[in-house]
């Protein structure tokens, strides 16, 4: 099953394009990191994924519900909003920086959408939420503000938040760039273990040994293209673009 469907997609800030005709599909269960220079389109790419950025060209479809289209003329397909919102309800996305309320506990932080949103009731939230945070090792947290805890703890915070909306696909971008060295490890722990439960993932990341063990395929962005989609050992150890090579040379120095 196609979980995500992405055709020729483009996107512009002014006079800069962004994206470049980009593709791509996503089976379900699949894990694919996507890797590239700093500007490379990386993040704008999963955030015109979830809406968070409007394409100016090509077509999405999440599960095989179109959240945004243009037909052959280059002009917009007005969808029916219900269709794009379940859409994009499918789809959990953690950032760079963890985005939590500060006057708010973790357990608060975790139930507060299921609450509003799915209109979910308080008690099942908190035992959901409870769970959750026992999923990401910080049960012992959740009456703990997020001023009380780590960058990392945060950050699986951030993750278990995101779960909490029961998504079918989890977008990473670069869920580890803002941490210290040494509290990257249990953040990529928490994701692993995501992988390892099928979960449907697209990670833009930095951490190269990671992406290489966790992925079905890597996917890598230059200027606002893929230049390749491969299976990890292919695309780090025998790439075919040269700009691929020279990236890694120098990433893995």
């Amino acid at each position: 099953m196609k979980m995500i469907y992405v055709d020729n997609i483009s996107k512009k800030f002014g006079s800069l394009e962004v994206l470049k005709d980009i593709s791509l599909e996503v089976k379900k269960g699949e894990v694919i990191s996507i890797i590239g220079p700093s500007g490379s389109g990386k993040s704008t790419f999963l955030r015109s994924l979830i809406l968070l950025e409007q394409i100016d060209k090509g077509r999405i479809e999440i599960e095989g519900i179109p959240i945004s289209a243009f037909d052959d003329k280059g002009k917009r397909i007005s969808l029916p909003r219900k269709d794009v919102k379940d859409g994009v309800r499918k789809m959990g996305m953690v950032f760079q920086n963890f985005h939590l309320f500060p006057h708010k506990t973790v357990l608060e932080n975790v139930i507060e959408a299921p609450i509003i949103v799915n209109k979910l009731d308080k008690k099942e939230a908190v035992s959901l939420g409870e769970e959750l945070l026992k999923k990401v090792g910080l049960l012992d947290k959740k009456d703990s503000y997020p001023s009380q805890i780590s960058g990392g703890q945060k950050q699986r915070v951030a993750i278990a938040r995101a779960l909490a909306m029961k998504p079918d696909i989890m977008l990473f971008d670069e869920p580890t760039s803002a941490l210290d060295p040494e509290l990257v490890g249990e953040v990529l722990g928490v994701i692993k273990n995501l992988a390892k439960e099928n979960m449907t993932m697209l990670i833009v990341t930095h951490e190269m040994g990671f992406a290489k063990e966790v992925s079905d395929r890597v996917v890598f962005m230059d200027k606002g293209e893929i230049i390749e989609d491969a299976p990890p050992n292919k695309l780090f150890n025998n790439p075919d673009h040269p700009r691929i090579k020279a990236f890694l040379e120098k990433i893995l120095k």
